[in-house]
């Protein structure tokens, strides 16, 4: 297994032990998590951990694609689990988020649903053989939502105390970039979704 697979497989591996650590009841454990005033808003030492964790695994997801090009080590299994390790992350990541009422739930299912219909639009893109490239707003779509979940795991840190709900503001924006990217694949493949009605 070459490095740039390595780093997709541990990317999903660090799903499950995010989950976990995010949802494991220390107070039924008697185990206090402190929370500290730093960067003008109270950030607890679990958010903390949660944000590091999902930080590392989401620079994997740069690296290994970085790696992979410059050093041509694109492989038929990279290009199977790389998109199941981004999607496992960071749909996860929206999910717990949503379940402790940190996120709109309005905005979960939208970004969910686009990623069925654009899995659905790229198996039958597969099965006529042709590649649809991610576009940028795809790109635009994964790097505004990591940016807000991070900003959201720390609680708006800087801009909470001025008022200015960023953490929220870009995931309603990757919202839009996810609605019009998947717009953007259904066109790019109309051809093969349409021609045997």
């Amino acid at each position: 297994m070459n490095t740039p697979n390595k780093l997709s497989v541990a990317r999903l591996i660090s799903v499950p032990l995010f989950i976990i650590i995010y949802l494991f009841p220390f107070g039924d454990f008697g185990i206090h998590i402190p929370t500290y005033n730093i960067l003008f808003t109270q950030i607890s030492v679990l958010d903390t951990v949660c944000f590091l964790f999902f930080v590392g695994a989401s620079l994997t997801d740069m690296l290994d694609g970085h790696i992979a090009r410059k050093y041509h080590l694109i492989t038929t299994f990279g290009k199977f689990i790389d998109p199941i390790a981004d999607k496992a992350l960071v749909n996860s990541s929206m999910i717990l988020l949503t379940m402790s009422g940190r996120m709109n739930i309005v905005l979960l299912l939208i970004m969910i649903l686009r990623d069925t219909f654009v899995d659905g639009v790229r198996m039958v893109a597969a099965g006529n053989n042709k590649v649809v490239a991610a576009s940028y707003w795809g790109k635009a779509k994964t790097m505004t939502q990591m940016i807000g979940i991070s900003l959201i795991l720390l609680n708006n840190p800087f801009f909470a105390a001025l008022g200015f709900p960023l953490d929220q503001i870009l995931m309603y924006l990757a919202t839009f970039f996810s609605v019009v990217s998947g717009i953007k694949y259904i066109i790019a493949c109309k051809d093969y979704i349409f021609k045997s009605m």
